[in-house]
């Protein structure tokens, strides 16, 4: 492992973020004080976005396993691989940003199997070590890494969610869809389409986020936001954008596309 460059996993360019709060100084000060952080709202909103940014603003290589059910101790730890010289042992995405110093993000981590979380307890308390039980090797982690997970509690139920135990063991920060007027801004940065435009969108993903609870789980997101106005500034009609970017993603319950489809049309026009 002598020849690993983890620099490999530095972002090259500064994402696009802009700053809600005061939640760039929060994460500096938990980055400073190595603690573990928890980030969590939901779909679409800027967590990723915002790991990815503070990342390259403190100059440092990040890490990035998408959880899902399937995603065992191993796939995190690493395990011996057969090659033509026999066995070797290959790190896990964990014990890489643990050995050489980057931070791990997990992303959507109560999809993560609950026996698959167990593996990080260690890397979040004061031992800050991994042991890697095939190998019979304990890593000390690296001074300058750092765990963050994510996940959207929105989604949560008795059998998707983090115990107590895991979550107690991490520092957390909310987040939530930006104020109208920033998230137009967003999206005209992001997709290229006039502030009228933007305007118009956040205001169509409003509609569908008071849909919540009323026939959608969860209302277009910012993402979502800005492949519509891709679209648009691509030339797509306005309303077939709108229709392949929020409305056909999120739901196919006629009754409330109906909807969304009348909010278009009484949106713009």
């Amino acid at each position: 492992m002598s020849d690993f460059d983890i620099n490999q996993f530095k972002i090259e360019s500064e994402p696009f973020y802009k700053a809600q709060s005061n939640e760039v100084e929060l994460y500096t000060a938990a980055y400073n004080a190595r603690f573990p952080v928890m980030v969590k709202g939901p779909t679409g909103c800027g967590k990723s976005r915002f790991i990815e940014y503070m990342a390259y603003k403190l100059d440092k290589p990040i890490i990035t396993v998408s959880c899902n059910e399937d995603i065992t101790a191993s796939d995190l730890i690493g395990r011996y691989l057969l090659d033509s010289n026999g066995t070797r042992w290959v790190d896990g995405p964990l014990t890489l940003a643990a050995r050489h110093g980057a931070i791990c993000y997990l992303d959507e981590i109560v999809e993560a199997r609950q026996d698959t979380m167990v593996v990080i307890h260690s890397l979040t308390d004061h031992r800050r070590e991994l042991m890697l039980d095939k190998k019979g090797e304990l890593v000390k982690a690296h001074p300058d890494f750092q765990l963050v997970i994510s996940y959207n509690p929105g989604y949560q139920s008795l059998m998707k969610d983090l115990k107590q135990s895991t979550k107690q063991r991490f520092t957390g920060m909310d987040f939530d869809y930006a104020s109208a007027e920033l998230e137009a801004s967003i999206v005209v940065k992001e997709s290229g389409v006039d502030t009228g435009t933007a305007a118009k969108l956040v205001k169509l993903a409003e509609t569908t986020r008071n849909l919540v609870g009323h026939g959608l789980d969860e209302g277009a997101s910012t993402r979502l936001l800005n492949y519509a106005g891709t679209l648009i500034a691509a030339g797509v009609d306005t309303k077939d954008a709108c229709h392949m970017a929020l409305v056909c993603p999120i739901t196919d319950d006629s009754e409330v596309r109906t909807t969304m489809s009348g909010a278009i049309d009484a949106i713009f026009g």
